[in-house]
């Protein structure tokens, strides 16, 4: 495997397709661009979660039933993590400024349309827009963070900020989500990114230098077909399997099927002459482990944001706004130890040394989060193991994304960031399903075992039981995550090189 501190030839830098180079921007201008780059991703990420506390309300307006609610969560998700590849490949080939003001703006516009939305197909097909959209908008402002601080001494600084916003930003769409559905309408979970949008657009067309690409080689098509096909399988298999058992053919026909299209897709990328994923960049052993966290890490976040909200709103009563501000420490723990983790450590200890403890930190936080009960106290027994949980994820999405960037020919920044993206959101869809399929199928065993004749009401169980059966379910999820972030953490000690990366040549 190449070094982790390895960049590719200069004419792989300057070469066909490469976005021309440009005059690195001024401290004052980066820390601008920064914002910018920073408020389109934590749109693109917080509608992974701000339409789950919308869905109760959108689903009595536009009337569709218990076994479809999902897709409006997978419709996202389907396209988001199907296409992301290919939006890094176009922010390579056409332009970093380019492809993220057409993401951007698409995804306006889909928001647009989604909010108005009258019938529930319509709803199912703006949220698929939304996520084709972001597909193109997340690589590119990755993208365009990496090559905006590449050579800076601020870089651990800005992707501090960065990864804070990736971690937290589910989070703060739980919070938002609750605050508009409850004060306004579940359609302004749509309406707002309106706003973000027409902000991060007008820093765009002021800030963003323009970098046309020297030429327009050929799009790796066969690749786009087999990466974007057998992803798309992955994602729908793990959805099908939370409404049909995992022996279903749509299930694992769907999990197979995806599978041999993605080794296939990487047997192909070693003979495209131009690939849409450069074998090179997963090569290398630090930037294999950091996509991998990312995957990791996405799956079992989104199973503490999903569990713990149902857990919150359903067994302690909170309201969807009380339940936002139940997340708001986590927030600020995920953006404190997100900073400390990428500006201070990072640079003396290196990867493995804060991603690894991060794992183990979520993981212990997940597994204090099991003796939760019926009758718990939120600042007894549920604040402490979150932040926990927060601290972990800190320590883990910063150093992830600054390291699976880190060393990356102009070239293939659109690629690589695309990447680190593809793990989060991929990763989330998978442990959302995987995660709801387990705690579905927890309560129903516990339902079963423990259902006689004192405890049925009118032939259903009574009340009673069926909370504790419901909290069982979320219990047994929470192991199954602890026991991801458990896995995770022995991947990250084995993978990552020990120490401090060698800053790449070119960077400080």
């Amino acid at each position: 495997m190449s070094s982790a501190t390895q960049v590719s030839s200069p004419a792989s830098v300057t070469g066909a397709g490469a976005p021309a180079p440009v005059r690195p921007a001024g401290p004052s201008r980066r820390w601008l661009i920064l914002a910018v780059v920073a408020i389109a991703q934590l749109m693109v990420v917080l509608d992974a979660t701000i339409v789950n506390i919308a869905l109760p309300s959108a689903q009595m307006e536009l009337h569709f039933g218990n076994a479809s609610r999902q897709w409006v969560i997978t419709a996202y998700a389907l396209a988001f993590g199907s296409l992301l590849l290919l939006g890094g490949r176009l922010t390579d080939l056409i332009g970093r400024k380019t492809t993220f003001l057409a993401g951007l703006t698409g995804f306006a516009a889909a928001s647009a349309v989604g909010g108005a939305a009258s019938s529930f197909g319509t709803l199912i097909a703006a949220r698929a827009c939304q996520g084709a959209f972001g597909a193109l908008l997340a690589p590119a402002a990755l993208s365009l963070l990496t090559t905006t601080f590449s050579g800076s001494k601020d870089r651990g600084k800005a992707f501090g900020i960065f990864g804070a916003i990736a971690g937290a930003g589910g989070a703060v769409g739980l919070l938002l989500g609750g605050l508009l559905t409850e004060y306004l309408t579940w359609r302004w979970c749509l309406y707002v990114n309106l706003i973000f949008a027409v902000i991060a657009g007008i820093g765009a067309l002021a800030l963003l230098p323009r970098q046309p690409a020297r030429r327009r080689p050929r799009l790796d098509l066969p690749g786009f077909i087999a990466e974007g096909t057998g992803m798309f399988c992955i994602v729908y298999g793990f959805s099908n399997a939370a409404n049909h058992s995992w022996h279903t053919p749509s299930t694992w026909g769907f999990l197979a099927a995806g599978g041999i299209l993605l080794i296939v897709f990487a047997w192909w990328e070693t003979r495209a002459a131009e690939p849409l994923m450069p074998l090179r960049l997963v090569l290398d052993r630090n930037r294999a482990a950091a996509y991998l966290s990312t995957l990791i890490v996405g799956a079992g976040m989104f199973g503490i944001f999903l569990f713990l909200t149902y857990y919150l709103q359903q067994t302690l009563g909170y309201s969807p706004v009380t339940t936002g501000v139940a997340f708001l420490p986590m927030v600020v723990c995920i953006i404190a130890c997100a900073n400390l983790a990428n500006i201070v450590l990072l640079p003396r200890l290196g990867p493995r040394l804060l991603i690894a403890p991060g794992m183990l930190a979520a993981a212990a936080g997940l597994a204090w989060l099991t003796r939760i009960g019926v009758h718990s106290s939120y600042l007894a027994d549920v604040l402490p193991p979150l932040l926990v949980c927060a601290a972990g994820i800190g320590f883990i999405i910063s150093p992830s994304m600054n390291t699976g960037t880190s060393g990356v020919a102009p070239s293939d920044a659109g690629v690589a960031s695309a990447l680190v993206n593809t793990g989060q959101q991929v990763g989330g869809s998978i442990g959302t399903s995987l995660l709801n399929t387990v705690a579905a199928s927890s309560a129903v065993a516990y339902l079963t075992a423990h259902l006689g004749p004192r405890t049925m009401a009118g032939g259903h169980p009574v009340p009673a039981l069926a909370e504790l059966a419901q909290l069982h379910g979320y219990t047994t999820a929470f192991w199954w995550a602890a026991g991801i972030f458990a896995a995770g953490a022995v991947i990250a000690a084995f993978l990552f090189r020990p120490g401090p990366a060698a800053a790449p040549r070119g960077q400080s």
